[in-house]
């Protein structure tokens, strides 16, 4: 199964589960990969993370029935996930720019979110600069940050590179890399360390840990540009472009950023993604 079947399947069990508790954890299962995983394909071509596409649905619904159906507020506030009326109105009101109660009285337009599909469209040209490389076990040396897969990687790992600078660490060590622990179909979270990779003789300061990366087989893809966008706008081209059609697919194993000498504001800055892979 491809990105795009796994994906949409994935939307599938959601909409059919929409008003149920349903958790990252129980969609990965249905589709079979790991939550982190299934987090990271969907936010990079969505744009979204699956609770914020779970959220908007529910609210886009909740407000056609506020509207059509003679339902007190408080009823859809629990058939669509709130424990409290006040908690849904502010999501609501959030989400709607108006509160239940105004939009009722009021019948204010309210904003609508549709189901999504995922589908490649192929069009013009466009070049991927990437290469497929062996590479024997090699060791890191990282700070490390346990992520909650629901909560996704956008937020929290930027918060953690901020922390990294701010607290000094880099004076220490020097993050040329940012690695991702693997992620097996069970996890519902996983590492994240900011570092280096280890060089002979090092000292391992107070607070770091040493990672041993596997001998792998890698995808390795070149981002050229300014940070964060160009490495943002690669990962969605690997999920979009790249994975429906490659004869590899991703392993559930360590994979990484690195990140080269240089301003990381030029727009000919150098940046690589390197994910593990088998043929498939």
């Amino acid at each position: 199964m491809n990105w795009v079947e796994i994906l949409n399947n994935a939307i599938e069990y959601i909409e059919n589960n929409l008003l149920d508790n349903i958790a990252l954890s129980q969609i990965a299962e249905h589709v079979h990969i790991s939550s982190a995983h299934l987090q990271r394909g969907f936010s990079a071509l969505a744009d979204l993370t699956v609770g914020e596409y779970i959220r908007n649905r529910r609210l886009s619904l909740a407000g056609l029935e506020l509207t059509h159906k003679n339902l007190k507020i408080v009823d859809i506030a629990i058939k669509y996930g709130y424990e409290t009326p006040e908690s849904f109105s502010k999501a609501f009101s959030r989400f709607h720019g108006i509160a239940p109660s105004a939009a009722r009285k009021n019948s204010t337009a309210l904003k609508s979110y549709s189901r999504l599909t995922i589908k490649i469209i192929m069009e013009g040209g466009s070049v991927m600069d990437y290469r497929i490389e062996e590479r024997e076990s090699f060791d890191v040396v990282v700070k490390v940050r346990k992520i909650e897969a629901e909560e996704g990687d956008s937020r929290k790992i930027p918060a953690f590179w901020e922390e990294y600078f701010a607290e000094g660490f880099s004076a220490k060590i020097v993050p040329v890399l940012g690695v991702c622990s693997g992620m097996s179909q069970e996890s519902k979270e996983f590492l994240y360390g900011i570092g280096d990779f280890v060089k002979d003789g090092q000292e391992i300061p107070e607070g770091f840990e040493i990672w041993q990366i596997p001998k792998s087989t890698w995808a390795v893809f070149k981002c050229v540009g300014a940070m964060p966008k160009a490495i943002q706008e690669m990962w969605k081209r690997i999920y979009s472009e790249w994975l429906p059609q490659a004869k590899y697919e991703i392993m559930p194993a360590y994979d990484f950023e690195f990140y080269t000498d240089g301003d990381t504001g030029s727009q000919d800055y150098i940046s690589e993604i390197w994910l593990p892979v088998k043929k498939k």
